[in-house]
């Protein structure tokens, strides 16, 4: 036996006499509910169902000692010990259910469908709140979402363009006409750049990202296409799953022309709000592709307010950057012009052709 074992069941899915259900059952039936995770806070952290509360059976420091228990003096000890911490406990997670949940009905899982859900179920239960656990807890929600990426036949389209192109702005522009959309920067709390972290909050655990994603996932059709922007495979801190950027690698993509004038202006708006001191170490992060010379010329430009000299020489590199990662695309491709044209009437472009199956002709 492991560790692991003093909070699973023998089967892995569940305890005898709560009401177990498969991640798929779990996920949507918790829609109209209130999902509670019991897992400790620094799992919690790392990664967690988007929505979740948590509501820990052990603090990080008592499951670290009822584990130790286990390993030196049994299960029984172990299972003694962790009463012993829960114990005097039970009544706030109680009343912090009922907080959380609202009248509504919980759904609990821990990390593997065990033990911890189960014992907290049957608490919350006795407290006359109606439970329902998953099988094979988080592990097997993690799981979930490479099946139902494997499982859907999914149609993405993906928005390609240099650097101030405006791709951002068309990608929110199709989501407002209903279109399905996948920000995969808005969701990383990056732009994707030297760049990409001013304004942006801090980015979360890569797990975390991953959930996001998957919580996207779990609301869209696989009958309607999926627009998303041309990302690489890191954005900041956060990846994307190899099996997601397989598909976005291989999909259909629309390309943009934009003006370069139109490029310079967009991004002067976007970026001159920000303290010079942030530009300045944005464009010190590039230092090494840049060169000195440029560098020192970007870093002076921004200092004496020139911002539209410094977007035209951080350009330079970032339109390097792009033409590598548009030749890596495999897809069927299409270009389309973009001039002074706002974000919405390019959106609409696409949404209308895509719908005559004139897009990718």
């Amino acid at each position: 036996m492991t560790e692991s074992d003093i909070y699973t069941s023998p089967s892995g899915g569940g305890w005898e006499g709560v009401d177990s259900l498969s991640p798929e059952e779990f996920l949507q039936n918790s829609k109209e509910g209130c999902i509670i995770d019991v897992r400790t806070p620094a799992e919690f952290e790392k990664g967690h169902i988007p929505g979740a509360f948590n509501i820990p059976l052990f603090t990080d420091d008592q499951r670290a000692v009822v584990g130790t228990i286990y390993k030196r003096q049994g299960k029984e000890k172990a299972v003694i010990k962790g009463l012993e911490f829960v114990g005097p406990e039970m009544k706030d997670m109680v009343l912090k259910a009922k907080k959380f949940s609202g009248g509504k009905l919980l759904y609990v899982h821990c990390w593997r469908g065990g033990m911890r859900s189960a014992s907290m179920a049957w608490l919350f239960e006795t407290a006359g709140m109606k439970c329902y656990t998953m099988k094979g807890g988080y592990k097997a929600y993690r799981h979930s979402f490479h099946q139902l990426l494997e499982q859907n036949s999914w149609e993405f389209i993906v928005i390609a363009g240099p650097t101030g192109s405006g791709k951002t702005a068309i990608l929110y522009s199709l989501r407002e006409m209903g279109e399905q959309v996948l920000d995969l920067e808005g969701l990383a709390h990056h732009k994707g750049s030297a760049f990409g972290s001013l304004g942006e909050l801090p980015q979360s655990t890569n797990e975390q990202y991953e959930n996001d994603i998957h919580h996207n996932f779990r609301n869209y059709s696989s009958d309607k296409p999926v627009w998303v922007e041309g990302e690489s495979k890191s954005i900041g801190r956060n990846f994307i799953s190899d099996d997601l950027f397989e598909m976005l690698i291989n999909a259909d993509t629309v390309h943009l022309n934009p003006d370069f004038e139109y490029r310079v202006k967009r991004l002067v708006v976007d970026y001159a709000g920000y303290s010079k001191d942030e530009l300045i170490h944005s464009f010190e992060k590039i230092s090494k592709r840049l060169g000195c010379l440029r560098t020192q010329n970007a870093v002076e430009a921004v200092q004496s307010g020139k911002f539209d000299v410094a977007v035209r020489i951080g350009l330079k590199y970032y339109d390097k950057t792009y033409q590598h990662s548009i030749d890596s695309r495999s897809g069927r491709r299409v270009n389309i012009d973009v001039g002074s044209d706002e974000p919405h009437i390019t959106a609409k472009r696409l949404k209308d052709n895509y719908r005559k199956k004139e897009l990718f002709k």
